[in-house]
């Protein structure tokens, strides 16, 4: 990926023309034929190569375990030592194993994929003289973007054009406040953060408009390089820790039980190689092989399930967390309203109606070419103003520092600065209202404009200010411009509130999630809201009253607070770090240009559909509705998916872990190995396979009433309990065998193979469920799973494989007496599940 010259400055320091020649592009862009080629010679625009994207990467995944590899190694110098049936049979097993991981793994991936392209970030770009929409990772260099408030930039660009633009550059800078860009070459050596001509990848646009030149995309950005330099990558999950820690967790047990059972063996004069074979197909047996794999099937498979209740997960591990969510923070524009913004009217700045207040608000709303908004939507679609003999002249773009937008227009022979925006930002460049006489001073009638200000609020409505200023024979404008103006009145807008708000409030609430309002509209509003859908008017905190408290302070006075008012756009960061630090994992619903960071900052970002690009590409989670009742579905499907994977994890540390450990023990006791490493690998495989459906399984509906988070210490004591009564009863299996059947090694090894299967197999149905065994129905294919695995084990020992494993049929006596010890198994784990979910909880 050969950057056009090896100079690091070319982007910022070449003219416009030269270099455009360099790129082998032009002002209206690249061929379709020349992007191609382009395509071919940078690579695609992604900062990381995509890890194992073939078939052939993701199966020879699945056999990366170094345990796996060391079982592998032996069982060829076995074949070398004329042991060869049982290493062929060994190998063959441990490729089943890998077969099956394989193939449910690539089909997850694959619906994965699928779901995410519903929600990818696309730029505008000009192919063929013509705007067509692509893929970021589409973009080459040569390009030819066109950027607008709220689009996320698609590489290292240069700006050809460009209209009041102004850009966040805080990802790479530090800054906060957004940088003007503006066309023209600057010298070689102009440091990053005075690059005034370029745009860089992970930046958005703040406010305006440009047309850009795409100079470097993916890994060759200034973002690639960062991110190459510090091996950047996504922020570990909750979830994915506590996988982590208890892989770790295993690993050291494996260790020590590994080499502790290898090193008595040897000492006990039995053959070092089969010892060394046993010794790893213990740790095989002991180690959740499929746990990677088994995850990934549980989250595709929620992840599709949560694309049915239109929920699309950008990031699956952030299902954990979706989950775990104890806390909401939103707006409450289309998630308790119905973010359909209708124009009630407008008012003098005595709150008398006045239609010359909406008229010029007409000329605002209706000529202004920033970006599109509900509330100009609504203006334009309400109000009836001919704009005939009306025209345009030059406009100065909305922006989040100013909250204001202002067009000079030509109407009725003047020229009119028209601005609209916040009232307290409009009242701050005005120093005259009109009054029903005419013009007078603003500071006399300040108070009473601003109790109309309070009043409208009070009742719900969206108050904006408009004003206005005579310009003379001016024919364009900059921010100068907007001082000495008159203060003309108030737009009032309304979002109704949603039909069934107050009951997705509740339905929140009893999943344990509480929701906060988190909005730019005025206290009195917010609260009126708040009350009608029945969270606490009071208190309310707002923006200036948050500038005031330490970080201590804020993180105290969340706990009080559900509505948070006047919020400035860089509060909304303070206010989740304050609600994490209280020991919550919070979520954080956005669509603005304003909210990637908070999205960044929240445990799990959530965003719609409709959302501008930098917001859905900070999200975890892309909602396509926003909609309350679309999250609270979601959140039970995050819910039921973490509460599936944890059951691999409790079947794994249960009977599996019972098993192996008195596998271990009997070793040492008997005088032969209590199975050959080849049935230890055969065990394994069986027991998986109803593991593999438990992604289908049923959740219990308790469960899903709160949120769960990851609990080391809770699986330490699961394991504990469940794997010593696991080992009592497989003792007791050993006292059968050898004390009343007086069992060869042969009738032995086949007797506590069918039993250790059939035991782990069944106990999977008590431990999937708080509830008593009959009262929590398995999904279909988990119980076909356990029913046909039961059944192929009892039957094994009586067909002509038997022999290849090294099994003898089975007298009819032990399978009686087996099946009274795992009856009895099965009823002491009811037992031990009651007392010890009484005592204990996750």
């Amino acid at each position: 990926m050969t950057q056009p010259t090896p100079d690091p400055a070319w982007l910022w320091s070449l003219d416009a023309d030269s270099l455009l020649r360099r790129l082998s592009t032009t002002r209206e862009g690249l061929s379709a034929s020349r992007a191609a080629e382009h395509l071919r010679r940078y690579g695609p625009n992604r900062l990381r190569d995509r890890a194992r994207t073939g078939d052939l990467g993701l199966l020879l995944s699945q056999f990366r375990s170094p345990i796996l590899v060391l079982l592998l190694a032996a069982a060829g110098l076995s074949y070398f030592l004329g042991d060869r049936s049982d290493t062929l049979i060994i190998a063959g097993i441990v490729l089943v194993s890998g077969l099956l991981g394989f193939w449910q793994e690539r089909g997850a991936r694959r619906a994965v994929g699928r779901l995410l392209a519903l929600v990818r970030v696309e730029a505008v770009v000009i192919r063929d003289g013509a705007e067509v929409r692509l893929p970021f990772e589409a973009v080459v260099p040569g390009d030819v973007a066109l950027l607008s408030a709220g689009s996320a930039v698609p590489g290292d660009c240069r700006v050809l054009e460009s209209r009041d633009l102004f850009v966040d550059e805080s990802a790479l800078t530090g800054e906060s406040y957004p940088a003007e860009k503006s066309p023209g070459a600057l010298a070689a050596d102009t440091p990053l953060a005075r690059r005034s001509n370029v745009l860089h990848l992970g930046t958005h646009v703040v406010s305006g408009t440009a047309r850009v030149l795409v100079g470097r995309t993916g890994r060759d950005t200034e973002l690639g390089a960062i991110s190459a330099h510090l091996q950047a990558r996504v922020p570990e999950t909750e979830f994915e820790r506590g996988i982590r820690h208890f892989g770790y967790f295993l690993m050291e047990i494996t260790l020590v039980l590994v080499i502790l059972i290898f090193a008595l063996n040897v000492y006990l004069s039995r053959p070092v190689l089969d010892s060394f074979l046993f010794a790893l197909a213990l740790a095989v047996g002991l180690t959740p092989q499929l746990l990677p794999a088994i995850i990934t099937i549980n989250l595709a498979y929620g992840a599709k399930r949560m694309a049915r209740d239109k929920v699309i997960v950008k990031r699956l591990s952030s299902i954990e967390n979706f989950g775990s969510m104890s806390v909401l923070c939103s707006d409450k524009t289309g998630t308790l309203t119905t973010g359909e913004i209708r124009l009630e009217g407008a008012a003098d700045p005595a709150g008398r109606p006045d239609d010359g207040v909406l008229r010029l608000a007409f000329y605002n709303a209706a000529l202004q070419g920033s970006f599109s908004n509900p509330l100009d939507d609504a203006v334009r679609s309400g109000a009836k103003v001919d704009l005939a003999g009306v025209r345009k002249l030059d406009e100065i773009p909305y922006d989040f520092t100013r909250k204001r937008l202002s067009v000079l227009v030509e109407a009725e022979g003047k020229r009119l600065l028209v601005t609209k925006g916040a009232v307290p930002q409009v009242l701050e460049v005005c120093e005259t209202a009109d009054s029903g006489g005419g013009r007078v001073p603003l500071d006399p009638v300040r108070s009473g404009i601003e109790a109309v200000f309070r009043e409208k609020g009070g009742e719900g409505l969206r108050v904006l200010g408009v004003a206005y200023r005579e310009m003379g024979g001016a024919g364009s404008v900059s921010h100068d411009a907007e001082t000495g103006m008159t203060f003309a009145g108030f737009l009032l807008l309304h979002d109704p509130l949603k039909p069934d708000a107050a009951e997705v409030v509740r339905e929140l609430g009893g999943l344990g999630v509480g929701l906060k309002l988190v909005t730019g509209d005025n206290a009195p509003a917010a609260a009126r809201v708040a009350a009608r859908v029945g969270l606490r008017p009071e208190p309310v905190l707002t923006g200036g009253e948050i500038r005031s408290l330490s970080e201590a302070a804020l993180v105290r006075r969340v706990g009080e607070v559900d509505v948070f008012a006047e919020v400035e756009p860089n509060q909304k960061e303070s206010i989740l770090l304050a609600v994490r630090r209280a020991g919550h994992v919070v979520g954080y619903l956005g669509d603005g240009i304003n909210d990637g960071p908070a999205l960044h900052v929240a445990d799990v970002g959530i965003s719609v559909a409709s959302a501008v690009d930098v917001a859905r590409e900070a999200a975890d989670i892309v909602l396509l509705e926003r909609d309350l009742g679309v999250l609270a579905k979601g959140v039970c499907e995050g819910r039921l998916t973490f509460a599936n994977t944890l059951k691999y994890v409790f079947m794994a540390t249960s009977a599996n872990f019972g098993n192996m450990f008195s596998m271990a023990g009997a070793s040492l006791l008997l005088p032969f190995l209590p199975l050959l490493p080849k049935q230890i690998l055969l065990t394994n495989l069986l027991t998986d396979f109803p593991e593999m459906t438990i992604a289908t399984d049923r959740v219990d509906p308790e469960f899903l009433r709160r949120p769960h988070r990851w609990d080391l210490a809770f699986i330490r004591r699961f394991m504990l309990v469940f794997g010593l009564l696991s080992s009592v009863f497989d003792y007791l299996t050993f006292g059968v065998l050898i004390l009343v059947l007086r069992a060869s090694p042969e009738l032995f090894r086949t007797g506590w193979f069918v039993e250790s299967v059939v035991s782990a197999t069944l106990v999977v149905l008590v431990v999937r469920t708080r509830r008593r065994l009959y009262r929590a129905r398995p999904s279909r294919p988990l119980a076909t799973a356990v029913a046909l695995v039961v059944a192929g084990v009892v039957v094994l020992p009586y067909t002509p494989i038997a022999r290849i494993f090294g099994f003898v049929p089975l007298p009819a006596e032990f399978l009686l007496l087996t099946g009274g010890v795992v009856a009895l198994y099965v009823a002491s784990a009811e037992g031990a599940k009651y007392f010890f979910f009484r005592r204990y909880s996750v």
